[in-house]
């Protein structure tokens, strides 16, 4: 069953962020655009790559009004380490949610049950919490934060506008389409 325009499900857990352990529940992530960023490991080679990648754009996803959270099935404890330890990890000020119990995988259908782990799943949230995006890359391929970036202005944009949609490509700014009768076998 696809998540797409699913409600995110119940839950709650800790996470490490600007140098404090806060609880965070799904209740966090509505009202407002989110992305739940879910990774497989903490002290890792891909993982702190894209992580640091979100860390870098962190200012235009917030100038959006998009908040992010990156989730493992580490510990927020682990969180913590990892960020006091690694120059790439420092960067971050988004929230790192620890996973331990697989409670948030499961419900966003990305835990890999026999390792413990979380599949690389990229969900964006609109604001009355239900998933407008959602991608998953095979462990060994890291994923791009401008290019989530260029989804998340597209999946706004469509929440705000009704009727319109964003074709290939599309980049804030650009022609939409606005489907109709008209349209069929003119593009």
């Amino acid at each position: 069953m696809s998540l797409i325009n699913t409600e995110i499900k119940p839950f709650q857990a800790t996470a490490y962020q600007n140098g404090q352990f806060i609880d965070i529940s799904e209740a966090d992530l509505k009202g407002k655009w989110s992305v739940v960023f879910f990774y497989p490991a903490d002290f890792t080679f891909v993982c702190p790559t894209e992580l640091e990648d979100l860390a870098d754009q962190y200012a235009e996803f917030q100038k959006l009004g998009v908040d992010i959270y990156s989730v493992s099935t580490d510990t927020h404890f682990t969180h913590k380490a990892w960020h006091d330890t690694s120059d790439a990890i420092g960067k971050i000020q988004y929230a790192m949610i620890g996973d331990p119990t697989w409670t948030i995988s499961k419900n966003f259908e990305v835990l890999i049950e026999a390792e413990g782990l979380a599949d690389r799943g990229t969900f964006v949230i609109d604001p009355e919490g239900k998933i407008q995006i959602v991608e998953i890359n095979a462990g060994g391929i890291g994923r791009d934060a401008q290019e989530l970036l260029r989804k998340v202005k597209a999946a706004v944009y469509v929440y705000n506008h009704p009727g319109e949609v964003c074709p290939a490509k599309w980049k804030e700014g650009d022609a939409t389409l606005a489907p109709s009768i008209d349209l069929v076998g003119k593009i």
